[in-house]
């Protein structure tokens, strides 16, 4: 029999579209799921941050989603065939978020789903206030504390129960050992605090979707990469993995390539892994979709450093610029504290501040872009400027103050003999006891896209050019920094504007020769604006921060730390008396702000081409209150 290419294709074609439905019938079978049903965690991820938080949950946690766990529980034989019920999504607390199932789909209806997710939420907000009891007892004290908090909950509970006692295996099936088991998991389900201690088992059991994971994976964090060092090596844009939850990452070696394949183990034949590149010098989307895939069914990330130079030479920014081409240090050795949220102590002089001004930039113009609306913003400022009031008895003057004329005229006709001083009176403007300082992030992060023709750092650009422009119409002693870090030292200030000079055409320059690097060590930042409001005479004094993300830098400064270290600084700056206030542009800045700055202390930007134009008539509303 002769066999054409054509039919081979057919074929295999064929084979792979038999096999999909086989797959699909197997597994639709072997577990009980209502798609049709489903609830989403991106759905319900706003609601359930406001409700932990309202329930009592901590305030610097995040919700995020939880990567699938994987149990030796018992399976049946279509499970084993199918290769189905050996991971599961379960929710569970860490140092830096409320990991929630992406999906819930286990329930026929939709109310079900999401009443599982409000369950799970108000049982995690409940977690710091059990003690640290085996998984069995303290997923029972902290049903009993929510139910006997929030009796509202009761109904919703118990229909959550029955639901779930339906898809658990029935204990007639199971080994007296395992029955035992899961005969103490239903009571303890029915009746919280009803068992005092889980049997023992040959194997684990089924998962209770109503707990919290019996033993969470640990939060780590991959050891932080440094940029190229390499002149050779460039780096590439990198690719958040939004849907992707946080995996545990480890620290390994670089696999060899050349040794072949009889010298690999043989138990590793049974495991999966990838090695991808993610250094590459040449942007391959194939390559970052492969990538993203590998990354999403990976257990575990290990990262590695390959030690090899690329062999193309690339065009790139290096991490530090040359002195030559950096802008020009006014002050060095600035050293700042920072809070150790573990530790719960401050660590003074762990950070140092350099303070820098753009080297090149000359005056220049405000852009045509924008001369409209400055014009527009320049005439309701100048409503907010104090009246203009005669200022009187003084030395000299436009005119002469008739009422200290005749106190003097009469204090002569009757023989006293007084000096013919102070008989004047001047217009002057009034002014108002205000400092504002604007402190900008300038990370890495503001060099993404808004759109086809703007970047982040162009829309904090003209913010600030507009800023600078309303504020210099009312008179208002105002200042304009810019700031990033590369770990803790160094933490870099870029004076664009200083409150002992005026706005003009030099400090346009300055804001258009900004550009972003870096990341944003947000702690340290406020720390040094903070000082420098110090120095303020003002009465009222006002922190204005810009920024388009979390705190974030290449160490431990991730997630909560960096987190408890700003909200420390921002409490320090109000004990000082000031009133520090964040803009922000980032869409889930809701998530982590209220932490950070009060329920009133922050606004998000829904559309970052609208800030320009908000931030002035922001100022506004804060500075009339």
């Amino acid at each position: 029999m002769i066999w054409r290419v054509s039919d081979l294709v057919e074929l295999t074609e064929l084979e792979e579209k038999v096999g999909g439905w086989w797959h699909r019938l197997v597994t639709r079978h072997s577990e009980v799921r209502y798609p049709e049903a489903a609830v989403r965690l991106d759905e319900m991820e706003r609601l359930l941050g406001i409700w932990f938080r309202a329930l009592g949950g901590d305030g610097a946690l995040e919700v995020a989603g939880a990567d699938a766990s994987e149990m030796n529980v018992r399976r049946s034989l279509l499970q084993r065939v199918a290769g189905t019920h050996k991971r599961f999504h379960l929710a569970w607390l860490d140092q830096n978020a409320l990991r929630l199932p992406p999906l819930i789909d286990a329930f026929p209806e939709p109310s079900l789903n999401r009443n599982l997710y409000l369950w799970l939420a108000a049982l995690a907000a409940m977690a710091p206030k059990a003690n640290a009891a085996p998984w069995f007892r303290r997923n029972q004290q902290l049903t009993l504390a929510a139910l006997e908090r929030w009796p509202g909950l009761w109904n919703r509970y118990q229909a959550l129960v029955r639901a779930h006692l339906q898809q658990r295996p029935d204990p007639r099936r199971l080994p007296e050992d395992e029955r035992a088991q899961e005969s103490a998991i239903r009571n303890a389900l029915i009746e919280p605090g009803s068992e005092k201690r889980l049997p023992p088992a040959s194997r684990p059991p089924a998962p209770v979707l109503l707990w919290l994971h019996p033993n969470p994976p640990a939060s780590s964090v991959a050891p932080a990469v440094e940029p190229p060092r390499d002149p050779r090596a460039a780096g590439s844009p990198s690719q958040e993995l939004e849907e992707v939850p946080r995996k545990p990452t480890e620290q390994a070696e670089q696999p060899d390539s050349d040794r072949g394949l009889i010298t690999v183990r043989m138990e590793n034949i049974f495991s999966w892994g990838e090695h991808v590149h993610v250094d590459r010098g040449t942007e391959d989307e194939e390559d970052e979709s492969r990538a993203d895939e590998v990354a999403r069914d990976l257990d575990k990330i290990s990262v590695t450093r390959q030690g090899k130079a690329a062999r193309t030479r690339l065009k790139f920014d290096l991490d530090l610029p040359s002195e030559a081409e950096d802008d020009l240090v006014v002050r060095d050795g600035i050293l700042l504290p920072e809070w150790h949220w573990k530790q719960r102590r401050l660590i003074p002089d762990h950070c140092r501040a350099m303070e820098l001004v753009a080297a090149d930039a000359e005056p220049l113009p405000l852009p045509d872009r924008l001369k409209k609306t400055a014009a527009k913003l320049r005439s309701q400022f100048q409503a907010l400027a104090p009246a203009r009031i005669w200022h009187k008895a003084r030395p000299d003057g436009s005119e002469v103050d008739l009422d200290a004329y005749l106190r003097y005229r009469t204090d002569r006709a009757g023989g006293c003999q007084v000096a013919a001083d102070n008989l004047y009176r001047e217009m002057r403007a009034g002014a108002r006891d205000l400092a504002c300082l604007l402190l900008a992030d300038l990370s890495l992060s503001t060099d993404s896209w808004i759109d086809n023709r703007h970047r982040v750092l162009d829309v904090i650009q003209d913010s600030l050019y507009l800023f600078a422009e309303s504020l210099a119409a009312t008179g208002d002693q105002f200042g304009i920094y810019g700031f990033s870090s590369r770990k803790r030292d160094p933490i870099r200030i870029h004076l664009v504007k200083r409150f002992n000079e005026g706005y003009g055409g030099r400090v346009r320059g300055r804001i258009a020769a900004l550009k972003p690097g870096y990341y944003t060590r947000l702690g340290a930042g406020i720390r040094y604006a903070t000082r420098v409001l110090e120095e303020q005479g003002a009465g009222r004094r006002l922190l204005l921060i810009l920024t388009d993300g979390k705190p974030n830098d290449l160490d431990q400064y991730e997630g909560r730390y960096g987190i408890e270290d700003t909200r420390h600084a921002v409490r320090a700056a109000r004990n000082l008396g000031f009133h520090p206030f964040c803009v922000t542009i980032d869409e889930k800045g809701s998530d982590y702000l209220p932490h950070l700055f009060g329920s009133g202390g922050f606004v998000v930007i829904r559309n970052p081409a609208e800030l320009p134009a908000e931030l002035p008539l922001l100022y506004a509303r804060l500075t009339a209150r």
